[in-house]
């Protein structure tokens, strides 16, 4: 019984939470509990600089009827009669206890205590601790006639914390029983108007959520309110951007199989070519031929995979710095074999580290793609330059080859997944520039291309540092 309760529980509460009422009710009560947050905050300190302006003030008063009750005696010694008055403004009922001092400006004491803490800037009240107890301090100079060169005396007033910190209470909470009046009203007006403004939204929701979900034609926008079609809009743009991605991705499947049936049935033959060949080389033939297809189809497997990742949505953000002078420097060692082996002159140009956060595979694989296409397509005896620098606050990566290149009609279309340009030699799959413009854009760079002098391709790929 305990169990049927406490499922049926937890499904009121899952239905409560999709409730767009409930929400926006939470959503409205959370905003105004942190506006009353912030007002209460912003009236505790407002009470706090009141009562210190009231204590700095009386502090004053306190130490002008003292400055004023300092005498000189025949012997041009200064005297203090302290006046009654002068401590007894202080007492409030709470207990405070006021501390005075009055020196002349060669540093003698003339009353009170002599280890008194001094504030740092006359007329303007500091708080300091004396005798293991936190006070409010001031400091008046005052002239005084019939000292020497009618010299001024320093007369320094503390008072215990006590007053001040009941004054800051009763005005706070004076403001605090406002507040929690208006918040009552507040969310009274709220739970009405949600009551009456919510129904039209109710209904769009009730309509969502009875389509099935194979169902993405559109809503129709006369179901509610003219303030509300804006969102039946977006909620048809969004189930067309779903049947469009759907569409590509059931075109990327047909192409990946299609590309990959050809390689597969080649690594057939070949396979069975070498299982039946009797003569030693022709078999070592087709087992080169055999390594070199099953190279092909695993670059191509890799590719895909790659492609997939560096499609939007399909991993979690990252944000790891990634030093593309050190990472551009790794991939032109692991094709140096392959450059070298076809006599191509491969240079890296930099002037330190250019360091950019996001995925750090991802911008690793978009270096690979566009330093390996650069190796493949470049003539024997070719040269490839690659420069990583900073520009404007951003990340420039050029990569420079004499390659046959890419012509301008046809530099757009290079991006697109499998796209060969015609008469093309070399071997690959089409995804290398694909790769490299989805991870570009996830990066929030861009990517260009431009002919070289002399012929070749520059691939330029701008990234922002953050």
């Amino acid at each position: 019984m305990s169990n049927r309760l406490g499922s049926k529980t937890v499904k009121t509460l899952a239905r409560l939470s999709q409730s767009l009422r409930v929400q926006l009710l939470g959503l409205v009560l959370l905003t105004l509990l942190g506006a009353i947050g912030f007002n209460l905050y912003d009236s505790f300190w407002t009470a706090d600089e009141t009562a210190k302006l009231v204590t700095d003030r009386t502090l004053l008063a306190s130490t002008r009827v003292i400055a004023e009750s300092v005498r000189v005696d025949e012997g041009g010694n200064a005297q203090l009669d302290l006046p009654p008055a002068a401590l007894e403004m202080f007492d409030t009922g709470y207990g405070d206890r006021v501390f005075y001092q009055v020196i002349t400006a060669w540093g003698s004491l003339v009353s009170g205590f002599p280890d008194l803490p001094l504030p740092t800037i006359q007329r303007a009240g500091e708080d300091r601790i004396f005798h293991g107890a936190g006070v409010r301090v001031m400091m008046l100079d005052h002239p005084v006639v019939g000292l020497p060169n009618d010299a001024a005396i320093s007369v320094t007033v503390a008072v215990t914390h006590n007053s001040q910190y009941a004054m800051r209470r009763q005005l706070w909470l004076a403001d605090f029983s406002k507040q929690v009046v208006l918040v009552l009203a507040a969310s009274f007006v709220t739970i009405l108007g949600l009551q009456w403004g919510l129904a039209p939204a109710l209904r769009l929701r009730d309509a969502v959520r009875e389509r099935g979900r194979n169902r993405l034609d559109p809503l129709p926008e006369d179901m509610v309110q003219t303030e509300l079609r804006p969102l039946v809009h977006a909620l048809n743009d969004h189930m067309e951007r779903v049947q469009n991605q759907m569409a590509a991705q059931r075109r990327f499947v047909s192409n990946a199989a299609h590309q990959l049936r050809t390689p597969l049935a080649l690594i057939s033959t070949q396979a069975s070519v070498a299982a039946r060949e009797i003569d030693d080389s022709r078999r070592d033939e087709a087992l080169s031929a055999l390594r070199t297809s099953t190279r092909q189809i695993s670059r191509l497997a890799s590719q895909l995979l790659t492609l997939s990742r560096a499609e939007p949505g399909s991993r979690r953000p990252r944000k790891d710095a990634t030093d593309l002078r050190k990472a551009a420097r790794e991939i032109l060692e692991a094709h140096a074999e392959e450059a070298l082996r076809r006599n191509i002159d491969v240079g890296l140009e930099e002037a330190g580290p250019v360091f950019v956060k996001g995925d750090g595979t991802m911008l690793r694989e978009m270096l690979v793609n566009l330093i390996d296409n650069a190796v493949r397509y470049s003539r024997e005896n070719g040269r490839i330059t690659v420069t990583v620098r900073q520009a404007d606050g951003r990340a420039v990566v050029t990569v420079e080859d004499n390659g046959p290149g890419i012509p301008q009609g046809e530099r757009e279309q290079v991006f697109e997944r499998f796209y060969r340009i015609v008469g093309t030699e070399a071997e690959g799959s089409g995804l290398g520039l694909s790769i490299v413009r989805e991870v570009v854009d996830g990066t929030g760079g861009s990517v260009q291309l431009d002919e070289a002098e002399g012929g070749g391709l520059i691939v330029t790929v701008s990234l922002p540092i953050e």
